[in-house]
């Protein structure tokens, strides 16, 4: 069974009403401008970018590259941002070198990646030093009544949601994979949490890779 997050059409209708209800502010803080590093212009990753829905906001002089794993979301993303460079992979194993961007950002994809920790690790080995994670997700309700329908609800939302866990602790998950957040940079609305994080210094390093350059840009 394709769960809503598989389902393009009803996926961006969903975003469509909950970007005017409540997303909308934080998901253009995502893509804010990127601090310059170095010659060229800073390089943007949009870990599962689903439809696309943030490819467009990016800042000028930024260049993008969207990820999901996904290809009817990733045929989306094309028709809603032509020219942006888009792969399919997973959170887990992400196909680029290590230090190739200066933000990551994900915005309501850790509720549905299967190993988030290994995700994470992956994010910390793909951001170059001085990166940044910004992230914008739903997490478990910190009230005890809230946790305690998060996890009554979860196999029958987990299965109509494409794999989604109302009863996941993402901020959590950021702190244990050794991310340190900005203080300054958390937002929350009831479930859903605005942040900022970068890998500690001194942290367990995450397992290096010699993958490929990030595609659509030029060789060195």
């Amino acid at each position: 069974m394709r769960g809503i997050e598989q389902i393009p059409r009803l996926y961006d209708a969903l975003m469509w009403v909950l970007d005017r209800v409540a997303l909308g502010r934080w998901r253009r803080s995502l893509l804010a401008p990127v601090a310059e590093a170095g010659p060229r212009p800073p390089l943007l990753l949009d870990l599962g970018c689903g439809t696309g829905r943030n490819l467009p906001l990016a800042a000028p002089g930024t260049r993008a590259i969207g990820m999901d794993p996904d290809e009817g979301m990733l045929r989306a993303a094309r028709r809603r941002a032509p020219g942006v460079p888009l792969v399919r992979a997973r959170a887990e194993a992400l196909p680029f070198r290590d230090d190739a961007f200066q933000v990551v950002v994900s915005s309501l994809v850790f509720c549905s990646v299967d190993d988030p920790g290994r995700g994470l690790g992956e994010v910390a080995r793909v951001l170059a030093p001085g990166g940044t994670l910004r992230m914008l997700e739903h997490v478990r309700p910190r009230s005890r009544a809230g946790a305690w329908l998060a996890g009554r609800v979860q196999p029958a939302w987990t299965l109509l949601a494409g794999g989604c866990r109302p009863d996941r602790d993402t901020e959590a998950a950021v702190r244990e994979a050794g991310f340190r957040i900005a203080p300054a940079s958390l937002r929350s609305r009831w479930i859903l949490r605005r942040l900022d994080a970068s890998p500690e210094e001194g942290g367990s390093p995450a397992p290096r890779s010699p993958g490929p350059r990030p595609p659509g840009l030029p060789s060195r």
